[in-house]
């Protein structure tokens, strides 16, 4: 039987942390920067954390 692999794309995507909660980045971030405001930029900075209805789906491609 081969080894099971993580799906490479979640993998890339999501960290697990310790607690179980899975860290993300946030979306909007990438482009067309000049008409949002400093602050909504310095606040897409930050991380974000899946909500637990998600988070059961993206933990079974994680941990494969």
């Amino acid at each position: 039987m081969p080894k099971m692999k993580s799906h490479r794309g979640s993998a890339k995507r999501f960290k697990l942390k310790k607690s179980g909660i899975i860290k993300r980045s946030k979306a909007y971030k990438s482009h067309i920067l000049n008409k949002k405001s400093p602050k909504r930029k310095r606040n897409l900075r930050k991380a974000g954390y899946l909500v637990p209805s998600n988070a059961k789906n993206v933990k079974k491609m994680l941990l494969k």
